[in-house]
């Protein structure tokens, strides 16, 4: 975007008309003392950006990274200082580890009052410096642009991440020239300014997979990110590799292609797909970390197995394991010098893997099944999964948080397309995120069904932001796994601590009373035979929705996480 002729602007106008420059049409935040200019530059302006107003800092950036996950743009949040600044912490960690492009803004006390003991003072820039990829506390008003830029600029380029902007509140009043006023479009979507490979380091990776015997491809949320999906495909079919991927690699291929083997892991991994982890003598590594998650804390790939590594991030590359071949690049740019060295070669060797994954499969989901149909109470996860997937639209986007959901859909799920439709917050694992999160997919994809999975003691964390949700009118469904407890920690006690239960139970709360309050149309399932009409009543209302269903304890169940099973 070209600059404007010098008009002058106050810094607040500069900050609104500078996101405007980058393509932002969504602002997720809270109201506070110090935004009082910010607030006003966004009423007075014509500038075509929906702010959203929230109840919680923690869910603004929740929104804001659940609307860049199914956007691909960078999503926005602010608040205000002091407190603000500390809860919208969260969300900026998770998004930076994640690798989506996640920009806040944080008002902040006059620069003229550091030090002299002001209400809410904080060292936000000290604050936000682990947690992002960029990140400034801007301290004169004619570096807003350049600063707004930068941020937009690092959240965008190579391995994408989160950025934080400080505004000070008498920042805020000072002049800024509008010649100032542009932007680099390119930085409006990520990957930016995507980067290809070396050629020999890609040629030298084929060698090495043609050279295997058992090859296994692991992805992680690299591929979705970078939209490499079709040149996956491609890449999988022709030498009928099987694919695994990271809970943040599904999507990498659509569950019901024949080359998707599934997670593999500790969090939604079974015995069936960790087969072909523990039997392959090459992995490769597709925009995945091969951190603890998806290695069953480093079980494997086993010693000896070769690795090929491909990501954005150099630093990645070696970190974990001995790499044969490592590739930098943008995934989707060295996917397609993959198949073209493959294209020259013609006619290659074929690895079976199909086979391999269908027979994985119909072991795993033959076992699913059984459970699934046990009609006794307290309902069985695995029922309410399949009750899910039976009455789910195939544009539908799925948000998880942590715990019981998180693990069974990980597991049984069957997502009809590639690309991102299935959001959880695996970097960090913060209770509270679905809900947050679901509302900003639906800002980002407003014509897909939206449903949020939580466990009742997620649901807590976040509730009152239900309200924000039915004064947006969005038709999402809210799925509560209610077990009275912490299951997740309860289950690890169970497993790791011969059923020494420590405070991990709670008072079973009706959360179906709790959304009516809010406005939301909501049931509560005890019956596993009323589950079914429920679920299909509360994906087809055109209002916000919630289904708060008794479920089966976690440390009762037979829950597809590794260190539990056996």
């Amino acid at each position: 975007m070209p600059p404007e002729t010098g008009n002058q602007m106050n810094g607040a106008e500069a900050m609104v008309r500078m996101l405007e420059a980058h393509g932002v049409t969504h602002i997720f935040g809270l109201c506070g003392d110090t935004t009082l200019p910010f607030y006003d530059a966004m009423l007075r302006l014509d500038h075509g950006i929906i702010h959203v107003l929230t109840r919680d800092e923690r869910c603004a950036a929740y929104m804001a990274d659940g609307y860049s996950r199914v956007t691909g743009r960078v999503g926005v949040c602010e608040g205000p200082s002091g407190g603000g600044a500390t809860y919208i912490l969260p969300g900026l960690i998770e998004a930076n580890e994640s690798s989506y492009a996640v920009l806040a803004i944080t008002t902040d006390i006059s620069v003229g009052s550091y030090g002299k003991y002001p209400l809410t003072e904080v060292d936000q820039e000290a604050l936000m410096r682990p947690l992002t990829k960029f990140n400034t506390v801007i301290k004169s008003s004619e570096h807003i642009p350049r600063m707004v830029r930068g941020a937009f600029r690092a959240m965008t380029t190579g391995r994408s991440g989160a950025a934080h902007l400080g505004l000070p509140y008498d920042v805020q009043y000072d002049p800024v020239d509008g010649a100032d006023i542009w932007a680099d479009t390119h930085h409006a979507s990520y990957p930016a300014y995507r980067v290809a490979p070396e050629g020999g380091s890609v040629v030298a990776a084929v060698q090495a997979i043609l050279s295997a015997e058992r090859p296994l491809i692991v992805c992680g949320g690299g591929v979705v990110i970078s939209g490499a999906m079709d040149d996956l495909d491609r890449l999988a079919k022709r030498l009928d590799i099987a694919v695994a991927t990271s809970i943040s690699g599904k999507g990498a291929l659509a569950d019901d292609n024949p080359q998707s083997l599934g997670v593999v892991g500790s969090n939604g991994g079974t015995d069936e797909t960790w087969e072909m982890m523990q039997d392959a003598d090459l992995v490769v590594f597709l925009g995945c970390r091969a951190g603890s998650t998806t290695t069953s804390r480093w079980e494997a790939p086993r010693p000896g197995a070769r690795i090929v590594h491909f990501d954005s991030d150099p630093m990645t590359i070696g970190a974990n394991y001995p790499t044969e071949v490592g590739v930098v690049g943008d995934l989707k740019l060295a996917l397609a010098q993959v198949n073209a060295v493959l294209d020259g070669l013609g006619p290659t060797r074929s690895f079976g893997g199909a086979a391999q994954v269908a027979d994985i499969k119909a072991r795993k989901f033959a076992r699913f099944d059984t459970l699934a149909a046990n009609p006794s109470a307290p309902i069985r996860p695995e029922r309410v999964i399949d009750t899910l997937k039976r009455h789910l639209p195939d544009d539908a986007v799925v948000v998880s948080d942590p715990g019981t959901s998180c693990a069974y859909y990980n597991a049984y799920s069957q997502q009809k397309h590639p690309g991102r439709s299935y959001i959880t917050n695996r970097a960090h694992g913060a209770l509270g995120y679905a809900l947050g999160a679901s509302l900003g997919a639906w800002f980002g994809r407003p014509t897909s069904k939206i449903v949020a999975m939580m466990g009742d003691g997620s649901f807590a964390f976040t509730c009152g932001e239900l309200e924000t949700v039915a004064r947006c009118k969005a038709p999402i469904t809210f799925i509560v796994f209610n077990n009275a407890n912490f299951g997740w920690i309860k289950a690890s006690q169970y497993a790791d601590k011969e059923a020494r239960y420590y405070n991990v139970d709670f008072n079973r709360t009706d959360n179906a009373k709790v959304a009516e309050g809010f406005g939301v149309t909501a049931w509560r399932v005890e019956d596993p035979d009323a589950l079914d009409a429920v679920m299909a009543k509360a994906l087809a209302h055109d209002g916000p929705t919630l289904i708060d269903i008794i479920t089966q304890p976690l440390e009762e169940s037979a829950a597809p996480v590794m260190r539990w099973m056996g």
